[in-house]
């Protein structure tokens, strides 16, 4: 059942050291101040999950959170690779970072299969791909009743899923508009789950903007909910503020240099809060 709370509060009661963790949103919502905090409470040995990993876990690497990243794709969206995933990979700076990558489709539906607590995936797919042969977690399967061949993965069951929402009403039940990713299915394939959200409202279905079929999260199916105003930013969250282009930009010149990367991730994330995310969008409102 779902708990209102603060955000330090939900990181400190739900994530450990060791635990697999998925932040999860597609261009749209993707829950930046809650990674912060994780950062801020050093959170280590982490596996890492996420369908596009992007500045978020380039950042939670660099800080040293990780030590596994399961993925399908990564990069700094529009700009190029991600700096400090590279260094870790490369060069073990600061940690060493063991690699699991999958196709868009696998991830989606391990997910899937999580949500639905089956042991695995099956699917079309990695038919004469070449990730097989660097990801021994992809398996082949016969169908019993035609025999074909299809590609079989483990389910994905992170102990939290992170997710950012536009709004939950006062029991818990989470609303998204626009672009959804992955969000509902790495929810309730999680064992807990922290829930950022733009607002708090009385009634879901009292704002002008809201159609019922966008409740995409019950209260009964959610861990914690945290209001953190801008919590999405520097990606962007429909009907509040848009993508702020230019963070991604500057993003990549940070994190090219370890000592420029850290000094930043000391002013931005060690000596800031979750509250400081409101005033980053304050002048994106009004684009």
């Amino acid at each position: 059942m779902a708990e209102i709370m603060s955000l330090p509060d939900a990181v400190r009661a739900y994530v450990r050291d060791g635990q697999m963790l998925a932040f999860e949103g597609f261009t749209h919502l993707i829950p930046h101040a809650a990674a912060h905090e994780v950062i801020r409470q050093q959170r280590r040995h982490l596996t890492l999950v996420r369908m596009t990993p992007d500045v978020i876990y380039d950042q939670m690497i660099g800080m040293g959170c990780a030590d596994r990243l399961i993925f399908s794709y990564a990069g700094n969206p529009g700009v190029g690779l991600l700096r400090r995933l590279r260094d870790a990979v490369e060069n073990g700076w600061p940690n060493k970072l063991q690699l699991v990558e999958h196709s868009h489709a696998a991830m989606a539906n391990a997910y899937e299969a999580g949500a639905a607590n089956l042991p695995m995936a099956v699917l079309r797919g990695y038919i004469g791909a070449e990730l097989r042969a660097v990801n021994d977690q992809i398996k082949s399967v016969r169908c019993p009743f035609t025999g074909e061949e299809l590609a079989a993965v483990p389910a994905l069951r992170p102990d939290v899923t992170v997710i950012h929402a536009l709004r939950a009403d006062r029991k818990g039940n989470v609303l998204i508009e626009g672009i959804l990713g992955v969000q509902k299915q790495a929810v309730l394939a999680a064992q807990h789950s922290i829930i950022t959200v733009e607002e708090l409202v009385d009634d879901l279905k009292a704002h002008p903007n809201a159609h019922p079929n966008t409740v995409i999260l019950p209260h009964w199916a959610v861990g914690a909910v945290c209001v953190v105003p801008g919590g999405a930013h520097p990606s962007y969250a429909h009907g509040y503020y848009p993508r702020d282009n230019a963070s991604y930009l500057e993003w990549d010149k940070i994190a090219a240099d370890r000592q420029g990367f850290l000094d930043w991730m000391e002013k931005n994330v060690l000596q800031a809060s979750w509250q400081d995310f409101a005033g980053r969008v304050a002048h994106l409102r009004r684009l």
